[in-house]
C-alpha cells in the first residue's frame, strides 16, 4: 500500500493501480453487504467468511483482519476514482465533467447501497486509530486528484492549484461523503441533494470564474 498521502496531499505523481483477482473481489462484495447489514463491529470474522462461501480458516488466508477488508475496500475505490480521474482529464470541459461525475458518485452510492457501508467505515474510525488512518488516505487521494483536475483548467502548476483550492476540494469531499451517508428515509433527501450539489457548483465557480476574469 502507498502511505504517502497518510501525512498529506502529495501533488507529484499519480498513485499506482493495484489489480484485484476475481475471488478477491467477491470476497469484498461479500465483506460490504455484511459490514452494511451487520455494521463494522457487528459483523464477525465468521460473518465474513460466510458471506464469502468460505471457512474462516480459508479467509484468514486472504483477510487476516476486518482493518485488512477496510484497507482492500478503500484500495479498490482508489483504483476505481485513479480510472475515474484519468479519464475525465481528457475531457473538453473538465469543470463541467467533473460536476457531472460528483453528481452521478452521489446518486450511484445512494442506489447501490454504498452510502451505508462508508457510514459503518466513518463510524469505526472514531474508535479504531487504524481505520481512521486508512479513510484519511482515502480523502487525501480524493483530494490531490480533484486539485490537479483545478490546476488542468486554470492552467496553472499543481503547487499553486493545491495552495489555493485543496481546501475547496476538501470540504466537496465531505459534502459528497455526507450526501451518500445520509439517512434513505429522509421526506426532504431530493431537495437535500439539489441543495449540495448547488453549493459544490458555487464552490467550483470560485475556482473557474477568477480565471475567467482574468
Amino acid at each position: 500500500m502507498n502511505e504517502r498521502s497518510f501525512t498529506g496531499c502529495d501533488m507529484s505523481q499519480p498513485r499506482p493501480v493495484t489489480a484485484f483477482d476475481q475471488r478477491t473481489s467477491e470476497i469484498l462484495e461479500g465483506a460490504s453487504v455484511a459490514f452494511s447489514s451487520k455494521g463494522f463491529d457487528g459483523a464477525s470474522m465468521q460473518d465474513l467468511a460466510r458471506s464469502a462461501g468460505m471457512s474462516v480458516g480459508n479467509f484468514y488466508r486472504y483477510f487476516p483482519s476486518k482493518a485488512a477488508i477496510v484497507a482492500a475496500l478503500i484500495e479498490r475505490s482508489l483504483v476505481e476514482l485513479e480510472q475515474d480521474f484519468a479519464a475525465l482529464l481528457e475531457e473538453d470541459d473538465l469543470m463541467g465533467a467533473l460536476r457531472r461525475k460528483i453528481a452521478d458518485r452521489i446518486d450511484e452510492a445512494r442506489c447501490q447501497g454504498e452510502g451505508q457501508l462508508w457510514a459503518e467505515i466513518n463510524a469505526a474510525s472514531l474508535r479504531k486509530p487504524e481505520i481512521a488512518q486508512l479513510s484519511c488516505r482515502m480523502e487525501d487521494e480524493i483530494v490531490s486528484h480533484m486539485v490537479r483536475v483545478f490546476a488542468r483548467a486554470t492552467q496553472i502548476s499543481p503547487d499553486e492549484a493545491h495552495g489555493r483550492w485543496s481546501s475547496h476540494a476538501r470540504m466537496i469531499v465531505m459534502m459528497v461523503k455526507s450526501c451518500a451517508m445520509r439517512r434513505p428515509d429522509l421526506p426532504d433527501a431530493a431537495d437535500l441533494q439539489r441543495l449540495v450539489l448547488r453549493t459544490i457548483d458555487r464552490l467550483l465557480e470560485d475556482i473557474t470564474l477568477p480565471a475567467v476574469k482574468g
